[in-house]
């Protein structure tokens, strides 16, 4: 799938062979938006491959004039039985109870990772990913956790409507706090340019 946008950048949709061809690229952005230590590439990489082979898998990347990445995001239908689906099931259902694990649990699509290159960020590319990933996605809702704190991404969830499920989360093996956001799905049309067609 390939589209452009306003700004030249070229939105494409990568197959699983296609993500794992430009998976050193990809964490290489993921490390540093996130500002994480050099070695977390190497950790998250077997995680990363796992996803690609979950059901709904879909993978939208955004690439500059010569074919360089400036971002991605990705995400799959969410689960029972998935790390990230029962972490997120046990805290619904100590802060609000089964009706909003429930309700938000039964039917997701689960964003799992959304990053932009740091110099390509604050030109919409992060919201063209997100709306391109969602565009046509067969669930109720969509899921996603994002550390606490003010950030260009909390600023892009808000915007385009995603709400708090659940605040000051901690997953097992990290300190820090996150939030779960979520809204139902389609997304309401953004006036966004293009759409992704097959390549």
């Amino acid at each position: 799938m390939t589209a452009m946008s306003a700004s030249h950048t070229r939105f494409v949709q990568l197959s699983a062979d296609e993500f794992r061809a430009r998976l050193r690229e990809a964490l290489d952005i993921y490390v540093s938006a996130m500002r994480y230590p050099a070695g977390t590439a190497e950790q998250r990489a077997p995680m990363w491959l796992t996803h690609a082979l979950r059901e709904g898998w879909r993978c939208i990347a955004a690439l500059d004039a010569d074919g360089r990445l400036l971002g991605l995001a990705y995400g799959y239908r969410g689960s029972p039985g998935q790390w990230w689906h029962e972490q997120v099931r046990r805290g619904l259902l100590k802060a609000a109870g089964e009706h909003a694990a429930t309700h938000w649990l039964t039917d997701y699509f689960e964003l799992t990772e959304i990053h932009v290159r740091p110099a390509s960020q604050g030109l919409g590319i992060g919201e063209d990913l997100l709306r391109r990933l969602l565009d046509g996605v067969p669930h109720q809702h969509v899921l996603l956790s994002t550390p606490e704190g003010t950030s260009r991404a909390w600023k892009l969830y808000r915007r385009v409507g995603f709400a708090d499920v659940l605040r000051d989360y901690h997953f097992a093996g990290d300190p820090r706090p996150f939030a779960i956001l979520g809204r139902t799905l389609p997304l309401p049309d953004s006036g966004a340019t293009g759409t992704c067609d097959s390549h």
